[in-house]
């Protein structure tokens, strides 16, 4: 898709590609400031090769006051989804206390796999699932 998005841009050139900048720019701000662990380097490389043709295309002005502006909408939707998690903690407390549980759980799980892999004679416990038992509610 990032090839595409650079074929399309060369292709309509420097006066017919300014409208749609900001729409080009979406997905290669998001491939560029993201933190996964399992991302891979060659798209990275290919978004920011993408975005130096873009630069050199439209101009150093019109192409920073786009790239401005997607790094404003993605700030201001990230800071909502804070914003709505915060609140749902607050309105549904029994949503957030499951979400807590799940992430220690989670946590729990990623520790004694960190053990086992460091020292592979140490068996962690793992919890062992009893069907009736999770299905029963907890106090």
């Amino acid at each position: 898709i990032f090839k595409f998005l650079g074929a399309i841009s060369v292709d309509l050139g420097r006066d017919r590609i300014k409208p749609y900048l900001p729409t080009i720019l979406t997905p290669l701000y998001r491939e560029l400031n993201s933190n996964y662990a399992e991302q891979d380097p060659t798209l990275k490389n290919l978004s920011q090769e993408i975005i130096e043709l873009l630069k050199k295309l439209v101009g150093l002005e019109a192409f920073s006051l786009a790239f401005s502006s997607v790094q404003k909408q993605a700030n201001h939707k990230r800071a909502m989804r804070k914003k709505q998690r915060a609140l749902q903690t607050v309105a549904n407390p029994d949503i957030a206390a499951r979400r807590k549980l799940k992430r220690h759980k989670n946590k729990a799980e990623t520790r004694k796999r960190k053990i086992e892999s460091l020292r592979p004679m140490y068996k962690a416990k793992r919890h062992r699932s009893h069907a009736l038992k999770d299905l029963a509610m907890v106090e």
